[in-house]
């Protein structure tokens, strides 16, 4: 059963969701505009290959490690407030990151805008269920919520592609000034401040340990793709592992817990947080290498390479706005699996990729991943966050953003660094004895390093290092597509349960307590 007709948004609301979908799209912004503008960063700054992986890896790890806390931080504080908060220091550490001198100072740029981003995307869900209190009006909001990020990441290359076309590489950070000056104006005026009247005090332990919990696995994962699998590869993940048994545990124990798990015992809401992990991290280490794959392999300009991302963000516009309308009559789990079994297609069509030029089979692959992308996106995240109670919509929201953002970082991060063990392992073969010692290990470390030392590599190396890398991406989308294609079984079977979007079967919300602004 649907919310009272009492409770339908009106112009306000909608006018508020218009200023939400602001930093919503400005962090869809910061992704792609840095993946195009790598080629020129590494040009600069000369990183190496874990560096690189780094200054991409850092900023989503970080929002994954904090968004617990900030999502419970919002309830307890406002959540208007916190947005304000972090929108500014989102401003301010961007122009820092524009200014890097050198890989150590972008990756703790990115770090702290990791930080940043942290209290904007569950203040921003967790809004909208105070704005939105129908289910079929709050399903809607949500897939406009998705789909802006979407048209963030089909932007971003564009506009990031202009830039450095005319501009240095760190003016592609500098495009969060003039958006973040717009949601500080128009923020307090269009959005109500919503907090949990019954919040506790924040347990700034179960904080330390959600940290603890998420950052020494990441490391493993790393450590192993510089290194191998050692003592450091297989103690990091335990570590990790270890502080997370800690953490539940003490989140059992508190009358006021960072993460409510209770959550949890919503079935929908376990099969869709589990959904939007897996499908993020195919999409996120794909992502990673497709826009590798345009510039380096196809030797496309950041604005060309933008330019051919176009209709794949289309496609997640596309899904993301026609889900939950269709989920109207439809049930989400067939919805879901349908476009899943879509964007299997899609990474079947990248293994068959080479390197002698196939973007349009690149661009079509992609298109297919994203269209899944938009239905788990705009459906999963809406039944995470209208199944929970009103006052914990942050802490909601939080638990839909982290397996997100840390879904993407993890995707890059083990995708990306399986497509450099085949690519170092190919192009060694290939690497003249008489190479200069810096040339050879630069060009052996990844394929942005081949390019950037080109003019002192023989063609046929460089060729082989192109062939390598487009092997490691095809070996990738065959991973990401076998788990794809079991994550639409899990969505069939899983998610029967789930009703329309607006019947008794689906997540219902009750009208929220709000703070006074």
């Amino acid at each position: 059963m649907s919310t009272p007709i009492a409770h339908r948004a009106g112009p306000r609301e909608w006018a508020g969701l218009a200023i939400l979908t602001l930093p919503t799209m400005l962090l869809g912004l910061d992704v792609t505009v840095l993946y195009l503008a790598l080629p020129a960063l590494a040009a600069d700054l000369r990183p190496d290959g874990i560096e690189t992986l780094w200054i991409m890896d850092s900023y989503g790890f970080l929002i994954a490690g904090f968004l617990i806390s900030m999502g419970t931080l919002g309830d307890r504080i406002g959540r208007r407030r916190l947005l304000m908060i972090g929108a500014v220091a989102f401003g301010l550490v961007s122009i820092l990151a524009a200014y890097a001198t050198s890989p150590l100072m972008l990756i703790a740029a990115r770090a702290a805008l990791g930080i940043a981003g942290a209290t904007l995307m569950p203040s921003t869900l967790s809004l909208l269920s105070a704005l939105f209190l129908d289910a079929r009006q709050r399903a809607v909001a949500i897939g406009v919520w998705a789909t802006m990020f979407a048209l963030g990441m089909a932007a971003g290359p564009v506009v990031g592609g202009i830039l450095l076309d005319h501009f240095w590489w760190g003016s592609a950070f500098l495009v969060a000034v003039p958006i973040v000056a717009v949601l500080l104006v128009l923020g307090p005026l269009l959005l109500p401040e919503a907090r949990d009247p019954q919040a506790g005090r924040f347990d700034l332990l179960s904080g330390a340990l959600s940290l603890a919990a998420i950052l020494p696995v990441i490391y493993g994962v790393k450590h192993a793709s510089a290194y191998g699998v050692d003592l450091v590869t297989i103690l990091s993940p335990a570590v990790g592992i270890a502080f997370g048994v800690l953490f539940v545990r003490r989140q059992r124990r508190l009358a006021d817990p960072l993460l409510d798990l209770t959550l949890f015992a919503n079935r929908g809401v376990g099969a869709a947080l589990s959904l939007l992990l897996v499908g993020l991290m195919g999409v996120g280490g794909v992502m990673y290498l497709v826009t590798q794959y345009l510039q380096f392999v196809e030797g496309l300009t950041p604005f060309e390479a933008g330019l051919w991302m176009g209709p794949p963000a289309l496609a997640m516009f596309i899904a993301a706005i026609a889900s939950p309308l269709l989920a109207r009559r439809i049930r989400p789990g067939l919805i879901v699996a349908a476009t899943l079994a879509a964007a299997t297609v899609g990474y079947l069509l990248l293994t068959q990729v080479d390197a002698t030029g196939d973007r349009g089979l690149v661009v079509t692959g992609f298109a297919l991943v994203y269209l899944g992308l938009g239905a788990i996106a705009a459906l999963g995240t809406d039944l995470v966050v209208g199944s929970a109670p009103p006052a914990k919509s942050g802490s909601a929201a939080a638990m839909s953003e982290t397996v997100q953002e840390l879904g993407v970082a993890a995707g890059v991060a083990i995708l990306g660094s399986l497509t450099a063990v085949i690519y170092r392992d190919r192009i060694a073969d290939h690497l003249p004895a008489d190479l200069a010692g810096e040339v050879a290990a630069t060009a052996g470390d990844s394929l942005a390093g081949a390019v950037a030392v080109a003019p002192d590599l023989p063609e046929a190396v460089l060729h082989e290092a192109t062939a390598a890398f487009t092997r490691g991406m095809n070996v990738a989308a065959l991973i990401a597509g076998v788990c794809i294609l079991a994550l639409a079984i899990v969505a069939a079977t899983v998610l029967r349960h789930v009703g329309t979007i607006g019947s008794a079967g689906y997540a219902e919300v009750e009208p929220p307590e709000r703070a006074a602004g």
